[in-house]
């Protein structure tokens, strides 16, 4: 299997990074400025706070979004065995992170395919009336009752 198939393999099973940055541009900038280059052999630490600011700027939605999600879905978590509304805060949590991550957004297209199926399975028991009965509307008798 060559390096591409394996990215792309990669990609299709996380899809997190749809727009992935490269960084080359940024270090070719840096490398092409001599004021940089004389302070990053001077060691003074100059160059490596412009590129981490840099990338801080560009990534602010980013850093935030995921951490408020995961602070929601921590939350919603603890709520499952905490009094509180535990699956909600979990469905919001992965709602937040489904902005950003791909990821989430599959989890949470799944989460709510399950609860749809759980939602139709309840109102049809509810039509049926309840567990007893069977599902054609018949009655069920037991043979050996006589």
């Amino acid at each position: 299997m060559s390096d591409h198939e394996r990215r792309h393999r990669r990609r299709q099973t996380w899809g997190d990074e749809p727009e992935e940055r490269d960084a080359s541009a940024v270090y070719e900038a840096f490398a092409a400025d001599e004021r940089v280059q004389r302070a990053w052999h001077d060691a003074t630490p100059i160059a490596p706070f412009k590129v981490v600011w840099r990338f801080l700027s560009r990534n602010t939605r980013r850093i935030a979004v995921t951490i408020a999600g995961a602070a929601v879905l921590l939350a919603g978590v603890a709520l499952l065995v905490l009094p509180g509304p535990g699956w909600l805060l979990i469905f919001i949590g992965l709602g937040i992170l489904s902005t950003e991550y791909v990821w989430a957004q599959r989890l949470l297209n799944e989460a709510k395919r399950r609860a749809e199926q759980a939602k139709d399975a309840v109102l049809r028991k509810n039509r049926t009336g309840g567990e007893g009965a069977p599902a054609d509307g018949s009655s069920a008798q037991d043979p050996d009752a006589g």
